[in-house]
């Protein structure tokens, strides 16, 4: 991909440890664009970025997504599989306009870009 020699890419289902999955070698990085599209799957997500996580506990998954209702949250996921979850200011890199990378999106919409670790022992996050 882009002409890089380490870049992995695999289609998960998430909750599901597949043998991709369990072959696939330590990440540095998990990028996951608009994942936590539906509540019930929130979990799933987790435990597959847990499963990833143990393998490098310095592993950070980088997602961006669709605020679609004010009352769904993962503190109390993030507590139970010992994470810890960063909010970037999308102004930090020239991502709060309309149109967002010509996304079309009809309407007002919010986008947030959180970076979720491990809560003990991760490095530091970006500013």
């Amino acid at each position: 991909m882009n002409n890089l020699p380490q870049v992995h890419v695999l289609g998960l289902t998430w909750g599901h440890v597949s043998p991709d999955l369990l072959a696939l070698p330590p990440q540095d990085v998990i990028l996951a664009s608009d994942v936590f599209f539906e509540p019930e799957d929130f979990e799933d997500i987790l435990t597959t970025v847990y499963f990833l996580m143990e393998k490098n506990p310095k592993v950070q998954l980088w997602s961006t997504y669709q605020v679609r209702s004010a009352d769904w949250s993962l503190e109390a996921l993030l507590y139970k599989w010992d994470m810890k979850c960063v909010h970037i200011p999308l102004e930090s890199f020239d991502a709060d306009q309309e149109d967002i990378a010509e996304s079309a999106l009809p309407g007002r919409h919010t986008i947030e870009m959180l970076i979720i670790s491990f809560a003990k022992g991760s490095p530091d996050l970006p500013p």
